[in-house]
């Protein structure tokens, strides 16, 4: 499935949470969403752990 398909999909979703559910239930798929896509980074192999901990450049730690 490709991306635009994707954000189709989440974007309907987040549209009719929005419609029917209100502004708060926009909120909460927004937010499970967000967390869906981390979870499903990190079980594919592309996200790791310690990449929420440590900063992008490596050189910043040395200073």
């Amino acid at each position: 499935m490709s991306m635009a398909v994707v954000g189709m999909i989440a974007g309907m979703a987040l549209g009719f949470a929005g419609y029917f559910g209100g502004f708060g239930a926009f909120l909460l798929v927004a937010a499970l969403g967000a967390i869906g896509f981390v979870v499903g980074r990190f079980l594919e192999g592309d996200l790791e752990v310690g990449d929420f901990f440590r900063s992008r450049d490596e050189r910043d730690r040395r200073r």
